[in-house]
């Protein structure tokens, strides 16, 4: 007969433990990383734009710079006639300054020559040899991108905790930001466990099924912001799981073992961590998940996943995905919960807080009643309800709060 689960606490209880646990052991650390690897990352401290944007006063279309009291009062009956004295074109520095009488042809982008307060867009002028005719008058600064008017040296571009998207690396970039200070990445290690499990490049052999948590898992992990460490397949051997676990820690901040943890004769991971370290939890009244495990190595947190898919990722949703989420800088809070009538009735596990899959199909969550076992099931869910453990059954039409997988 199987041993007892250590002792079997509420979900809010884990939560506390966790939280603590990651007070504890894990402080941010900031790296310095590349503008072009930095897509993603959260950044650790304000960063200052070390230049004026545009640093020049620059031209925003195509056309002539002029001194704008040289176009008042033109019209096409009565245009004002200036002559051109040179072109400049974007890139290239003006080396002539606009006097009275005078324009330059210039294009978008280029530096607006000394002397000039005004771009006349090419459609309302008319070029006869160096002599521009100009039909409409120009104002003051019209067309023209002041200098430091987007951002001024010394302003902050882009602040502590921002997340690196496309359009604020584009800022950085164009203030010629090579790299930034970001939140260092976790780094989580995934071993699965058992006899039965082969990788899913091998050949499949009778009595064999193919590791799908470790790149679950692995997925699940990177969308945290953390960067995972696929670890391998180890046999239900103690010796092996245990020098796995000895050297696998050593490579990684938090270690992630699926399989392993019912209260089972075969299952020897929570003997290994009491050998090696401490087991703080073993066994959460929570479904599905109840034998989930976590514990200490080396000052570093194991946790002991159930090897059933299902299992596997809503476990990793509910008690590790927050923890991690608030450690590399990015919201732990689901953005898209929805609150929608589930579509028939559901019978709960009472005594214990129950999380189930569900669809969602004409405004409506269907639940999806498969084992925790069926992989196909994570496929079909959209996300998952949490039952309250002194829930027995939730009617038809009862309103549930669906929450996304990530």
């Amino acid at each position: 007969m199987g041993r007892e689960f250590l002792h079997l606490i509420d979900i809010s209880t884990a939560h506390k433990i966790i939280s603590n646990l990651f007070k504890e052991i894990y402080q941010q650390k900031i790296e310095e990383v590349e503008l072009k690897d930095a897509y993603g990352r959260i950044l650790a401290r304000d960063v200052k734009s070390p230049i004026d944007l545009p640093p020049f006063n620059r031209a925003s279309r195509d056309g002539y710079a002029v001194k704008a009291e040289d176009t008042f009062k033109a019209s096409e009956d009565n245009p004002k006639i200036l002559e051109c004295i040179e072109t400049i074109e974007a890139g290239s520095i003006p080396r002539k300054k606009i006097e009275r009488g005078c324009c330059s042809r210039i294009s978008t982008g280029a530096p607006v020559p000394e002397g000039a307060d005004a771009i006349i867009m090419v459609e309302y002028t008319e070029e006869k040899g160096n002599k521009i005719l100009i039909y409409k008058s120009a104002y003051p600064n019209q067309h023209i991108a002041l200098r430091g008017s987007d951002i001024s040296k010394n302003d902050t571009i882009s602040k502590k905790g921002a997340l690196l998207s496309p359009e604020k690396i584009g800022a950085l970039s164009a203030a010629g930001i090579s790299k930034v200070p970001v939140i260092a990445k976790l780094k989580v290690g995934i071993l699965s466990t058992g006899n039965e499990l082969i990788k899913p490049s091998d050949k499949w052999s009778p009595g064999k099924i193919f590791d799908s948590n470790s790149h679950s898992i692995a997925a699940a992990v990177k969308n945290c912001g953390c960067e995972p460490k696929i670890l391998g397949i180890v046999k239900d051997d103690y010796m092996k799981l245990y020098n796995a676990i000895q050297s696998t820690i050593k490579k990684c901040d938090i270690l992630i073992t699926s399989g392993g943890t019912s209260a089972g004769a075969g299952d020897i991971l929570r003997d290994i961590i009491d050998n090696m370290g401490e087991v703080i939890i073993h066994g959460i009244s929570i479904k599905p998940g109840k034998p989930t495990l976590i514990g200490k190595v080396d000052d570093k947190l194991v946790f002991g996943l159930p090897g059933f898919p299902v299992s596997a990722l809503i476990i990793f949703n509910v008690l590790l995905r927050p923890y991690l989420m608030e450690f590399s800088g990015k919201s732990s809070e689901h953005k898209h919960m929805m609150d929608l009538p589930l579509a028939q009735r559901l019978h709960s596990s009472k005594g214990r807080v129950h999380y189930a899959l569900v669809k969602i199909r004409d405004e409506k969550a269907h639940p999806i009643l498969k084992d925790s076992g069926a992989i196909t099931s994570l496929a079909d869910a959209d996300g998952y309800i949490k039952i309250p453990k002194n829930v027995e059954i939730l009617e038809e039409g009862s309103i549930v709060k669906v929450l996304p997988f990530f």
